[in-house]
Parts: C-alpha cells; sequence; structure tokens
C-alpha cells in the first residue's frame, strides 16, 4: 500500500460511538456476576475520574481465569453490534482514499477476532488497548499503536498522520464521551473536526472546561444522568456523515 494514496484520515472511537456496546462487555458476557463492578470502572474512566490504567489493573484483578478467543467469539457470536450505517461509511471512507482509524480503549482482542469473522471492513489501523489480545502475528501491523492511557489517542492520530503524510486539517476525531477529551483538545489546537457521536455529558463537561468547541454532533445528546435510548440511537444512520465528511475533508 502506498502510504501517500490517503487523502486524509478518519480517528475514532469505537463503544458506544460507532457501536452501541461497552468494551468489557465481552467480559460481563461471560462473567456476568462482574457487571455491575465493570460498568461502574466503566464510567469513571469514561468520566474522568480514574486513569484507564487503574481501570484495567482492577479489571485484571476481577477476572477470574484468563480470557480466551472462544469467550471473545462467544460473545461476539451472540452480541456483535454496530449502529446503522457504519460499515457502509467505513467503506465509503476506503474507497475515497480516506483512512478510518479505530482509536479506543477497548481491547485490541476483541477486534482481532472481529476481523477474523469477517463481521465488518478490515480498518489499516486499530489502536487499541492490550487487556486482551490474542497470538496474531499476520495482523501486527494493524496493531502497532497502543492506548494505554486516554492521552495516547492523539498520539497515535499524529503518528498516523505522520506515517501517511496527511495534514492535521485533512483530520476528522469523532468520539463520544469524557475518555476523548484529549483527542478534542488535540483535534481543536490543530484544525482537525471534532464531532460528538451520541455524547455524552462527561464530553461536554470536559469540551467547556478546556474551551474546546465540538464542531458537529450526530445522534442523540445525553444530558447528565440521562439515560441511554438504544432504540433511537439505532434509528440514526451514519450513511449521513458521508456529506459531512466530503464537506470538512474538502474532498
Amino acid at each position: 500500500m502506498n502510504p501517500l494514496r490517503y487523502k486524509a484520515v478518519v480517528s475514532s472511537d469505537w463503544s458506544e460511538c460507532l457501536s452501541p456496546n461497552g468494551p468489557f462487555d465481552p467480559i460481563s458476557f461471560n462473567f456476568p456476576e462482574l457487571g455491575d463492578k465493570l460498568n461502574r470502572i466503566f464510567k469513571e474512566y469514561t468520566g474522568n475520574l480514574i486513569s484507564l490504567t487503574h481501570a484495567t489493573g482492577l479489571i485484571k484483578e476481577l477476572l477470574p481465569e484468563p480470557f480466551t478467543s472462544e469467550h471473545m467469539d462467544a460473545y461476539l457470536d451472540a452480541s456483535f453490534q454496530t449502529y446503522t450505517g457504519v460499515a457502509d461509511l467505513i467503506e465509503w471512507c476506503l474507497e475515497h482514499d480516506i483512512l478510518f482509524m479505530i482509536n479506543t480503549t477497548g481491547t485490541q482482542g476483541y477486534f482481532q477476532r472481529v476481523f477474523a469473522k469477517q463481521l465488518m471492513p478490515a480498518v489499516t489501523v486499530v489502536a487499541a488497548n492490550p487487556l486482551i489480545r490474542f497470538p496474531d502475528r499476520t495482523s501486527e501491523d494493524r496493531y502497532r499503536y497502543q492506548v494505554l492511557e486516554i492521552e495516547d489517542k492523539p498520539k497515535s492520530t499524529i503518528a498516523v498522520l505522520r506515517t501517511y503524510n496527511v495534514p492535521p486539517n485533512k483530520v476528522v476525531v469523532m468520539g463520544d464521551s469524557g475518555g476523548d477529551g484529549p483527542h478534542f483538545q488535540w483535534a481543536a489546537k490543530n484544525g482537525a473536526l471534532p464531532i460528538g457521536i451520541m455524547p455524552k455529558h462527561s464530553l461536554i463537561c470536559y469540551c467547556e472546561s478546556s474551551y474546546i468547541r465540538i464542531s458537529r454532533f450526530f445522534g442523540l445528546c445525553y444530558g447528565p444522568d440521562e439515560a441511554r435510548d438504544l432504540e433511537k440511537e439505532m434509528s440514526f444512520n451514519f450513511r449521513e456523515l458521508k456529506i459531512v465528511l466530503y464537506d470538512a475533508l474538502d474532498l
């Protein structure tokens, strides 16, 4: 692949942004007794109350046994889901020489099995957390960037821009929670376009306190302590973002 071929980059969170599911759902699916504790940990780090390293450390202590690819496959077979039109949006980006990058605190192992099972288009780069990962030498290059803390999201995006010679003003950053705050902060300072996808109150608070302007919103916008409405979330079609990306990236 010619590293000069990409015209732009979309760097997007995954959990509750492109998929309605959370990053620890595979664990709670296989070990339902951990569900409440995992949900609390998730809310604490996306709300910027604890670090991601602290969160993953707590989860490691909770796991009653090693998490295997069989565990992940059982979850994916029963529960894999994206929002409407996500696969079409990714394919459209690839067809228009836009590098679509997943940049998430979700686990590498989740995406390893998603791509192995061909559940979605195979994106070029996945920056993810190594809490769960499986041996897979054939795709090591795809996972060369890790998200150990939320501050690693912009670092991974910057590294991709340097690799593929893409300027920041040809970048769209997408996220939903306070865990995407540092990524949005980088975008706002460097001429990239930050888009709030199903934005939670934690993202709004982070951006307001840091004087970050979110350029676009897509989907539901949640207030403090407002429960998610999955039915309404699924009614939004990500194909509609094609027009936003086309205009924003001046294609």
